[in-house]
């Protein structure tokens, strides 16, 4: 069968960093965003924190591009899309109530355009972490949604649309190993990929909240079900035995690290101790195991639901490239992207809320 056409993989110049971005991420509207415990602008702060350090500018983002309807189509049903046009259905996926009262037209621009450019961008980024080895989605990990079914403040399953773009259209991609490391479990990806050889599924995860799918648990070969409150010693030691073993049984042609912060200490969704340094040493040993053994990876930031976690990915980013793990040095004859075009300047159970 013959891939549609997509401007997701078009070309990317060789001076862009293969980090992802676009201020389209941001939901702002009349103040609803605030109805949900998710930093709505988090993407955005992301972003400022890393040119306040001078990593990144303007003109070495590559501007994510919003999926269109065909795109979606390679993995979605039209029957899920169609019902994204009711506001009702959109209210209970992101859990904001008040869209309910909205007319559709607008949370689609407000909402929905916002979900799909991180979806774009996510998918982009499976190609230029193909083309340099890594790549970073400063948004997505929407890994609540699968093909016909969006929750926890996922509308769109950008994973899986990355993973199955990639094999549809790369070359020599015929494996994938999902680590995700949100502290939900990510029961949109598993249901997608149940019967699915190709696709290796890691989920490190609070056993005791949201969403609780026995049925899509089924997909996870290697599965860390943590307790309430872990602290960082636990966490990393299991991290990095079970990312090594993971690692070392299969050996795959992309990594697509779900690196949610929703771990935090303090989060009000995702019940674990975990410390700023912890995530910080977490993302570290999961690209290490990535670059030592020579496997593109892809990072989606999904979860985290503090004013302070924007700063956290920040230094976590600032700090992979300390470490050599990220940036130019990283891209050993890295030839031009056949992907996107540039920027140029110009919740839990017994919450309220699921989460991503």
């Amino acid at each position: 069968m013959l891939s549609h056409q997509t401007e997701l993989y078009a070309e990317v110049p060789s001076t862009c960093l293969p980090i992802v971005y676009s201020p389209e991420y941001n939901i702002t509207f009349m103040g609803l965003e605030k109805l949900h415990p998710f930093d709505a602008g988090k993407w955005g702060k992301v972003i400022h924190f890393l040119k306040e350090e001078q990593f990144i500018n303007d003109e070495v983002i590559v501007l994510a591009r919003e999926a269109s309807e065909a795109d979606l189509l390679v993995v979605h049903t039209a029957r899920y899309l169609n019902r994204l046009k009711w506001s009702l259905v959109v209210a209970t996926i992101t859990e904001i109530p008040p869209l309910l009262f909205l007319p559709n037209f607008l949370v689609q621009r407000k909402v929905l355009k916002p979900l799909r450019t991180q979806t774009g961008g996510t998918i982009m980024a499976g190609k230029l972490a193909m083309d340099r080895g890594w790549a970073i989605n400063v948004g997505g990990g929407f890994h609540h949604c699968s093909s016909d079914k969006g929750g926890g403040f996922c509308a769109y399953a950008d994973i899986t649309l990355a993973i199955k773009f990639l094999f549809e259209r790369v070359e020599g991609v015929a494996r994938a190993t999902i680590i995700d490391l949100d502290a939900h479990q990510g029961n949109g990806h598993e249901r997608d990929f149940l019967e699915d050889r190709r696709v290796y599924i890691m989920d490190v995860y609070n056993r005791h909240i949201y969403p609780g799918d026995g049925y899509a648990k089924r997909a996870i070969k290697r599965k860390v079900e943590l307790d309430w409150g872990t602290e960082d010693m636990e966490y990393l030691q299991k991290v990095e035995l079970h990312s090594e073993g993971a690692l070392n049984e299969v050996r795959p042609d992309i990594i697509i690290y779900n690196a949610g912060t929703d771990i935090l200490d303090g989060d009000p969704l995702g019940g674990l101790a975990i410390s700023p340094q912890g995530i910080i040493k977490r993302d570290e040993i999961i690209f290490r195991a990535a670059r030592r053994r020579g496997i593109p990876i892809l990072m989606v930031t999904s979860g985290g639901y503090q004013k302070k976690t924007a700063r956290i990915i920040a230094d976590s980013i600032l700090n992979l490239h300390r470490q050599g793990l990220i940036g130019e040095e990283a891209v050993e004859g890295a030839g031009p992207s056949h992907v996107p075009l540039m920027m140029s300047k110009s919740v839990s159970s017994g919450a309220m809320f699921s989460a991503i």
